[in-house]
């Protein structure tokens, strides 16, 4: 599946590493199975992000398994998403900088989940150790990240979530938060703030995490068109379950 989906796109989102440690030779085959034709971000051991405790113990394996995909030059950053519960307070400000001197050396891009964190002084905490602020659109609701789009570091990096909001908070699987479709014009809303991010950065990362039945790839298809870059061929699966992308297609026939 890695091998077909480089045809499509080119990067992906490593996210089981958030689960596991990964080993060396798990990343480094990724990579060889890409065919070299993508840049990975991968996604914090929990241990570095929500049981913080554990960063010590966690960070030098961690750390070591992404020498593969430096190798290759096919490591885009690191992606540290904290959780809701990670407000903007000393403890967790020093945190983040324990982070950053555990990965030294490693583009590194923070996701938070809570609002607190929106202010100048945490703009100016980026900037000054060099870590990229991930992009969010979710649920507009209480306490939430506001849609803001900043450039902190040489990567910009760009999350969609989806905007299921009456699932949000409660559901009896963590899949029903993210079952949401973007619309063409709630897509065309980020396109002039994610080519500003681009203009003022090295390199910009756009995922979907709207994942449940093929959305994400759906919208991430829908973007490129957006954003004027080349669409490709999109699988016939897809089409037949999004009729609409058949117009984007560059294979007419899917």
């Amino acid at each position: 599946m890695l091998a077909f989906y480089a045809q499509c796109f080119d990067t992906l989102e490593i996210n089981y590493t958030y689960y596991q440690v990964p080993s060396p030779k798990t990343l480094e085959a990724m990579a060889r199975n890409a065919g070299g034709q993508m840049m990975f971000t991968v996604k914090a051991h929990g241990d570095m992000t929500h049981r913080r405790e554990n960063l010590d113990a966690a960070a030098p394996a961690f750390r070591e398994a992404l020498r593969p995909l430096e190798d290759r030059q096919a490591l885009g950053c690191v992606l540290a998403q904290f959780p809701y519960s990670f407000w903007n307070k000393q403890e967790n400000r020093d945190h983040l900088l324990r982070l950053r001197e555990a990965l030294e050396g490693v583009p590194l891009v923070v996701e938070f989940r809570n609002a607190s964190w929106y202010a100048p002084a945490t703009l100016d905490l980026l900037r000054k150790h060099r870590m990229g602020l991930c992009a969010v659109d979710e649920p507009e609701l209480p306490r939430l990240p506001p849609k803001v789009v900043e450039a902190t570091s040489e990567v910009g990096y760009v999350r969609f979530h989806g905007r299921a909001a009456e699932k949000w908070w409660k559901h009896q699987e963590a899949a029903e938060r993210y079952d949401y479709l973007y619309a063409e014009g709630e897509l065309q809303e980020w396109v002039p703030k994610i080519q500003a991010l681009a203009s003022q950065t090295g390199t910009t990362f756009v995922f979907f995490n709207n994942h449940p039945r093929g959305k994400a790839a759906a919208n991430a298809f829908m973007m490129k068109h957006s954003l004027g870059l080349p669409v490709g061929r999109i699988p016939k699966s897809l089409i037949e379950q999004f009729p609409a992308l058949k117009t984007l297609s560059s294979d007419k026939t899917g």
